[in-house]
């Protein structure tokens, strides 16, 4: 069984359980008679991967629910830490899931397993100390962003940047053309909220006075009142939907689209994006928009003294400039927002450049293949 190579994998969130099985996937087809263990989810064990700990009992979010599976996290740091010795196997890859994972890279380290460590902790935001820790611990880094890469580079961490995976997903966004409308032709402005429930109260009636303010301005121009599309997204029920957009200004006015982001962003001149993985979605779709986001004032004072970053936005992060608009805490207000969006929606010029710009970002992400490279690279360590 261990003639071709015998694998360990761990990936915690469910994210890092599908991107995990990728990887095996891509693997598989390159080399046979693989062996495959570890810790994850449905998608490794889809796979093929022997599990021996279900990664969704230590899935957690907050520091609160942290306590209430702590006895899970001991519990599926031993499976780890025991599948180690006892199988002591060719490469241990590790997906995301840091202050898990990196624990376990330490053991594997004494045991003489080389690691792989697939898709970055986010030291380029935050405790970027950690990349000491990951430099004794992991012996290749394969990172998903570019300027991640060069992170590691400047501290001489082995690293190859691979792309992101999202690029590989079936309904990852194409480049679209900006929609060809006339100059005075009704434009249309899509809004996307978020995927939860807090985060959708918190910023979709923002975005809706913002849309009012926007449809005041285009009337004193004598142009046609935008239409204005909100994405529904996945697992978001619609009687909620409905519910946030009723108590919101001009609720009339607005058309839910619950076909997702996709759909939307293929259909709007310019989009309103609240900050989290869409934003990605949207920059790749080439989509010119505004980020915002909004939180309590005593989670924005943590943020503040705990994150390290110059932007907020993953397609300003990948041009180190302010490629997109961003908007944040004070300064996501209706009035912002609508003079961002009436100035983009009025000035072809202005959406053709953002356009361009955004096509930039999409051909620094790598191209489709981030699974077949990373797997090229674990092949070459089990050698």
């Amino acid at each position: 069984m261990k003639s071709a190579g015998t694998v360990m994998v761990i990936a915690g969130e469910s994210s890092g359980d599908h991107h995990a099985a990728r990887l095996v996937r891509a693997m598989d087809q390159k080399r046979d008679g693989l062996f495959f263990c570890g810790i994850g989810g449905p998608a490794l064990e889809k796979e093929g991967v022997r599990l021996v700990f279900d990664a969704a009992l230590m899935s957690v979010v907050g520091v609160t629910e942290v306590f209430g599976a702590l006895s899970h996290i001991l519990k599926g740091f031993a499976a780890a830490r025991r599948l180690l010795k006892s199988l002591r196997p060719d490469l241990l890859i590790l997906v995301d899931f840091p202050d898990f994972n990196l624990r376990v890279a330490a053991t594997a380290k004494k045991l003489g397993v080389p690691v792989l460590y697939y898709i970055s902790p986010q030291v380029w935001a935050w405790r970027r100390g950690r990349i000491k820790k990951i430099a004794r611990r992991v012996d290749h880094m394969a990172v998903i962003f570019p300027f991640e890469a060069v992170l590691y580079e400047e501290r001489g961490v082995p690293v190859t940047f691979v792309g992101h995976p999202f690029l590989d997903e079936p309904g990852a966004p194409a480049p679209r053309p900006l929609p060809d409308r006339p100059e005075n032709g009704r434009r249309i402005l899509g809004l996307l909220p978020g995927s939860r429930g807090k985060e959708i109260e918190r910023h979709l009636p923002v975005m809706m006075g913002a849309a009012r303010l926007l449809e005041e301005k285009f009337r004193k121009d004598g142009r046609p009142a935008p239409e204005f599309v909100i994405s529904l997204a996945p697992g978001v029920k619609r009687d909620f939907m409905d519910a946030v957009v009723a108590r919101g200004p001009a609720s009339g006015r607005f058309h839910i689209d619950e076909s997702g982001a996709g759909s939307v962003l293929e259909k709007s001149d310019f989009v309103i994006a609240v900050s989290g993985t869409v934003t990605l979605e949207t920059a790749l779709s080439r989509t010119p928009h505004v980020i915002i986001y909004k939180i309590s004032p005593v989670s924005h004072w943590v943020a503040k003294a705990l994150v390290r970053v110059e932007h907020i936005g993953i397609a300003n992060h990948i041009a180190a400039s302010p490629v997109v608009p961003e908007l944040i805490q004070t300064d996501a207000t209706p009035e912002k927002i609508a003079a961002v969006a009436h100035g983009a929606l009025t000035d072809p010029d202005r959406l053709r450049k953002a356009a361009e710009a955004l096509g930039g970002i999409r051909d620094a992400m790598g191209g489709p293949g981030a699974s077949e490279r990373a797997a090229k690279i674990a092949l070459e360590m089990m050698k």
